[in-house]
C-alpha cells in the first residue's frame, strides 16, 4: 500500500502524541454508520478522517454498522454504505462489524449493570419518563421504580427478553444521577422492548440496546483506540465513560469530537433526506440534486474531488458554515484534468454554408491546454447547428456573436458571415444562410461560437441540475428551488461521444462539466450537468482586486494542495478595499471562523474584535460568536462601548454555548445581552430569571402532536386545503408554550404533523 502523508489537524496531533508516548502501540479507528439511510457529504468528512488517520499511521479502520433499531434499518442501506465507502477510495479489509453481532455480549453487559446496582427496570410511560427528566435549570425526579431490588430487576429484564411485555411497557435505565447537570446522565434508557424483526437477526430478539449503550461498548469490544465523533456527541462522552467504567471490558476507548460539516444550500440531516425521498420530492436517494454520496456520484462528482474538499476544509473544533463554492472549486479542479472537451448545442438553430467547406473532417484537441493527451475527429459539413442564443436579429451594443451581416469564428474551423435569415409564418427565425471562409489569420474577428455538424450530430437529452435549496442555511424541506432541474430534449452533440458508457465525464464547451447518466442508452445518451464553468470565487477575486483580469489566468499544473488552498482564499470586495493593516486583521478573524461581514466589523472595531477572539479561545463557536458580537451586541452598545461592559469574553462564550446547544433562541440572546449590559451577571442565570429557556425539539414536537390531536376538525380542514389554518395552530402552540416556541422550528413541525398525520421522526 502506498504510504500516505500524515494528516495535519488537532486529532492527528493527539494520535501522534499517543503513539510517541507509548499510550497506544497502534491506531484503531472506526466509521460507525447506522444503516437507516444513504451516506451524504457530511459522512464523507468523517470517512476521510477515520480511514485517513488509520492509513497515515499504519493502523486499521473498522467499518461497523450500529444497527440497534430494527424499525428503520435495511440491508439496502448496508450495501449502499459499503459501496460508497469503497467508491471514496477506502477499504476496511477484514474489519467489517455489526453491533447486532454483539447482542448477546451487550445483554450480558446489561445484566452486569443490574447485578451491581447500576441499572433498573422502569415501568413509566414515555411521557412519564420525559416529565421526570427535569430541565436545564431544574433537576429531574427519581422514577418510582428506581428502588427495585436487584432480583426484581433481573427477573423483569429476563421477562422482557422472553417477549412477555408489549412495546413501551418497560425500559431498562442506567442508575446515574437525576440531578446531573448533563441531561444525558439523568438515568438514560439503555434497553427497550421492540417487537420488530431485525434485518440480520430476524426474530431472535425483542429487546434492543439503545444507541448510546451499544455504541461505546461496541468500540470497547473491537479495541478502538480513538473514538472520533462529531460535536453533537460531546455531551454523550460523559455517559460513555460512565458505562465503560462500570462494565467488564479490556479496552476503554477515548472519544474526541470535531466539527461536523455544515454546507450552504444543503440539508445534511438523514431524517430530512429520507422525507425528500418518501414524499417524492426527488427521484430517490441517488437523485443528482441530493447531497448523498450516491447522488453526487450520479451527478458526476469524483471521489478525488470530494476527498480534496475534505482536506481543504480541514478538521476543526468549532462548527462553521462552509460555502458550497469550495466544494465546486475542488470539483472543477479535478474535472479540468479528466473531462475531454466536446461541443453540444442545447437549442439548435440550423445554418447552411456556402460554399461547402473544403475540409470534411477537422482534428481538435481533447484537452486544449494538454495537446499531448490526444485528439478527436470533428466532422464539418454544409449544414451545421449553432446555439439559438448565439444569433440576434437586433443585437445589443457590444454583441460579438452572429447577426445579419456580422462575422464570427467557428470553434476549430473557419469564419462565418450571416447573409440571409429564414423565418416561419409567426416570424420566428428557423434557419440561417451563411457564407463560409477559411481562416487565414488576416481577419480580426472578436466572437467565437461552438457548433456541430447536422448530418453526424447525435440527439441527446441534457439535464441541468442546480441547488435543491435556494436558502443559504435551509432548515426545512420547504421551499425547494423550483429551478433545481431543467430537462432539455433534442440537444445535438458531436459524434465523438458515441458509445459513451454511464459515468463518462466531458466538458461541454461554454456550458460546463457533464457526465453520462445510467438512464441513457448508447443510441440516445443522457447527460447530467455536474457543475458550471462559472467560478464564483474567481469572479469575487477579480472584482475585489483593482486591475485584475475578468478571468484570472490559470495556474500552471500540476497544482499542489497548498496552492489549491491559496486559490480558495479569495476576498470579498468590502475587505479587499481595506487598508493593508485593516485587511490583515479582517483576514485573521475570517481564518478564525468569523463571517465576512463580522470580520469587516472587527477590522474597524478592535475592542469588539478582541472580545470575539477571547470568546473563541474559550471554545465558543466562531460563526455564532462573530454574528452575535458584530450584529446584536454592537447594536446594543450605544455610548457604553466595549470598555464599559459589565461582562467579558467568558460570559459571551457562555451565551454562545447556550445558543449552540439550542437552549435559547437568537431573539432571546439579544434580550440576554441587553440585560447583561445593564446589570451584568451570568448568561445562564439571566436566561433562568427571564424564564426564556428554549423548548427542546422533542418537547416542542410532543406539544405540536397534542395540539393537532386536540383540534382534529381543524386539522382535517387544513388537509382538505384550508392551509390558512396554519396560523391558528401556531397560535395554539404559542399559548401552550407561553411564547417559548421558536416559530422557525415550529412551522415545519406543524406542517409535517398536519400533512402526514403522524409524529415527525425525531433526530
Amino acid at each position: 500500500m502506498q504510504e500516505s502523508p500524515t494528516p495535519r489537524n488537532f486529532i492527528a496531533d493527539i494520535v501522534a502524541t499517543d503513539l510517541e508516548s507509548g499510550r497506544h502501540k497502534g491506531v484503531v479507528t472506526r466509521f460507525p454508520p447506522e444503516p437507516n439511510g444513504y451516506l451524504h457529504i457530511g459522512h464523507a468528512k468523517s470517512i476521510c478522517l477515520n480511514f485517513g488517520l488509520a492509513r497515515a499511521f499504519g493502523g486499521a479502520c473498522h467499518l461497523r454498522f450500529d444497527d440497534t433499531n430494527p424499525s428503520t434499518e435495511d440491508l439496502e442501506y448496508v450495501e449502499a454504505i459499503q459501496r460508497d465507502v469503497r467508491w471514496l477510495g477506502f477499504d476496511w479489509g477484514p474489519n467489517l462489524f455489526f453491533a447486532s453481532d454483539y447482542y448477546e455480549a451487550l445483554y450480558e453487559h446489561a445484566l452486569h449493570l443490574i447485578r451491581t446496582g447500576f441499572a433498573y427496570v422502569c415501568s413509566l410511560s414515555d411521557a412519564g419518563v420525559k416529565a421526570g427528566r427535569g430541565s436545564v435549570s431544574e433537576p429531574g425526579v427519581d422514577s418510582p421504580y428506581r428502588g427495585r431490588s436487584v432480583e426484581e430487576n433481573l427477573a423483569l429484564f429476563e421477562r422482557m427478553r422472553l417477549g412477555e411485555f408489549e412495546d413501551g411497557a418497560h425500559v431498562l435505565r442506567a442508575k446515574i444521577d437525576m440531578a446531573a447537570a448533563n441531561m444525558k446522565l439523568r438515568d438514560p434508557a439503555i434497553y427497550r422492548i421492540k417487537h420488530a424483526p431485525h434485518y440480520r437477526r430476524g426474530k431472535d430478539w425483542c429487546v434492543y440496546p439503545l444507541y448510546d449503550f451499544a455504541h461505546c461498548l461496541s468500540d470497547a469490544q473491537e479495541g478502538i483506540t480513538h473514538s472520533i465523533c462529531t460535536l453533537e456527541f460531546e455531551n454523550n462522552r460523559e455517559l460513555y465513560d460512565w458505562l465503560l467504567a462500570r462494565s467488564v471490558v479490556d479496552c476503554r476507548p477515548r472519544q474526541f469530537e470535531f466539527a461536523r460539516l455544515n454546507l450552504t444550500h444543503t440539508l445534511l440531516s438523514k431524517r430530512k433526506l429520507l422525507e425528500l425521498v418518501q414524499q417524492g420530492l426527488v427521484r430517490g436517494w441517488d437523485d443528482p440534486r441530493m447531497p448523498t454520496i450516491a447522488g453526487m456520484r450520479r451527478r458526476g462528482y469524483t471521489p478525488e474531488a470530494i476527498t480534496a474538499f475534505c482536506e481543504l476544509i480541514g478538521v476543526a473544533k468549532n462548527n462553521s458554515l462552509v460555502d458550497l463554492g469550495k466544494l465546486e472549486f475542488c470539483l472543477r479542479e479535478d474535472l479540468h484534468e479528466r473531462a475531454p472537451r466536446v461541443s453540444c448545442v442545447f437549442y439548435p438553430l440550423r445554418v447552411t454554408l456556402t460554399p461547402v467547406p473544403k475540409a470534411t473532417t477537422l482534428v481538435a484537441a481533447r484537452f486544449p491546454d494538454r495537446p499531448e493527451r490526444g485528439t478527436r475527429l470533428v466532422p464539418l459539413s454544409a449544414e451545421l447547428f449553432i446555439e439559438r442564443a448565439d444569433f440576434s436579429e437586433a443585437p445589443p451594443p457590444g454583441w460579438h456573436r452572429l447577426a445579419p451581416g456580422a462575422e464570427v469564428r467557428l470553434r476549430h474551423a473557419g469564419l462565418l458571415r450571416c447573409e440571409t435569415v429564414e423565418k416561419d409564418a409567426d416570424g420566428t427565425v428557423i434557419a440561417l444562410a451563411c457564407s463560409y471562409h477559411e481562416d487565414d489569420g488576416t481577419r480580426k474577428v472578436k466572437g467565437t461560437i461552438h457548433w456541430v455538424s447536422a448530418a453526424e450530430a447525435l440527439d441527446v437529452e441534457v439535464r441541468l441540475y442546480d441547488k435543491l435549496f435556494g436558502a443559504d442555511e435551509p432548515t426545512a424541506l420547504d421551499p425547494l428551488n423550483s429551478g433545481s432541474l431543467e430537462v432539455i430534449q433534442g440537444c445535438k452533440i458531436e459524434p465523438s461521444v458515441n458509445g459513451t458508457e454511464a459515468g463518462a465525464h466531458f466538458q461541454f464547451e461554454r456550458h460546463g462539466y457533464f457526465v453520462s447518466d445510467p438512464d441513457g442508452t448508447p443510441e440516445r445518451p443522457i447527460f447530467n450537468r455536474t457543475v458550471t464553468l462559472r467560478d464564483g470565487f474567481a469572479k469575487v477575486l477579480a472584482a475585489a482586486m483593482p486591475g485584475a483580469a475578468a478571468t484570472p489566468p490559470r495556474v500552471e499544473r500540476p497544482r499542489t494542495r497548498a496552492a489549491q488552498g491559496q486559490a480558495q482564499a479569495e476576498l470579498p470586495r468590502s475587505i479587499a478595499r481595506l487598508t493593508e493593516p485593516a485587511r490583515g486583521i479582517a483576514e485573521a478573524r475570517r481564518a478564525r471562523g468569523a463571517s465576512d461581514a463580522a470580520a469587516l466589523v472587527f477590522a474597524t472595531d478592535e475592542a469588539l474584535g478582541q472580545l470575539f477572539d477571547g470568546a473563541v479561545e474559550l471554545g465558543a463557536c466562531a460563526s455564532i460568536t462573530g454574528n452575535l458580537a458584530a450584529n446584536e451586541l454592537r447594536g446594543l452598545l450605544g455610548a457604553v462601548g466595549v470598555q464599559g461592559l459589565r461582562f467579558g469574553a467568558a460570559e459571551l462564550a457562555e451565551l454562545v454555548g447556550l445558543i449552540d446547544e439550542g437552549a435559547v433562541t437568537n431573539t432571546t440572546a439579544k434580550d440576554v445581552l441587553a440585560h447583561l449590559i445593564a446589570k451584568g451577571g451570568s448568561p445562564r442565570g439571566v436566561v433562568e430569571a427571564l424564564g426564556a429557556t428554549k423548548l427542546a425539539h422533542g418537547e416542542l414536537a410532543a406539544i405540536v402532536s397534542e395540539v393537532v390531536a386536540t383540534h382534529a376538525a381543524e386539522a382535517t380542514r387544513y388537509r382538505e386545503g384550508k392551509t390558512a389554518l396554519l396560523a391558528f395552530f401556531v397560535g395554539q402552540v404559542m399559548r401552550r408554550t407561553k411564547g417559548q416556541a421558536n416559530p422557525a422550528e415550529l412551522e415545519p413541525l406543524l406542517r409535517a404533523r398536519l400533512v402526514h398525520r403522524i409524529h415527525p421522526i425525531e433526530g
